[in-house]
């Protein structure tokens, strides 16, 4: 039985974790780093994600769970954002479509290896508090 914490864990270690997309800051004392809430990485490439899709009839199986089809789809629910966001639905409580757009693993992997690459802490931008 997998406990919270393992699958936190494993979540957080995935490839193609948000996170690892995301712009990351750290505080001026450089004792905590932590990523932008924002999703740049997903719209500046929502085309190019867009255009490696695939159109599927919506099932009523996935309705609220994203998770659920990221996993479905991609074999892991980290995915799910991505899922969501190219089908313009900002919370689970709307993800209730009657067509679903999947972009390829291909796409995502794409855009995540070759226009996101993780920066180094000294990279890093300040932020003060």
């Amino acid at each position: 039985m997998i406990t919270i914490d393992e699958e936190s864990r494993k979540r957080v270690l995935h490839p193609l974790n948000l996170d690892n997309l995301a712009e990351r800051y750290t505080t001026e004392n450089g004792l905590y780093t932590f990523t932008s809430p924002s999703f740049w990485a997903i719209e500046k490439n929502l085309y190019y994600l867009l255009y490696h899709s695939k159109k599927k009839q919506f099932e009523q199986k996935y309705k609220y769970r994203p998770d659920y089809l990221s996993f479905y789809e991609y074999e892991t629910v980290v995915l799910a954002p991505i899922l969501m966001a190219v089908n313009n639905v900002f919370s689970c409580e709307d993800f209730d479509l009657d067509y679903v757009v999947v972009p390829t693993l291909s796409a995502i992997i794409e855009m995540a290896n070759d226009k996101f690459p993780k920066k180094e802490t000294a990279d890093l931008q300040k932020v003060g508090w």
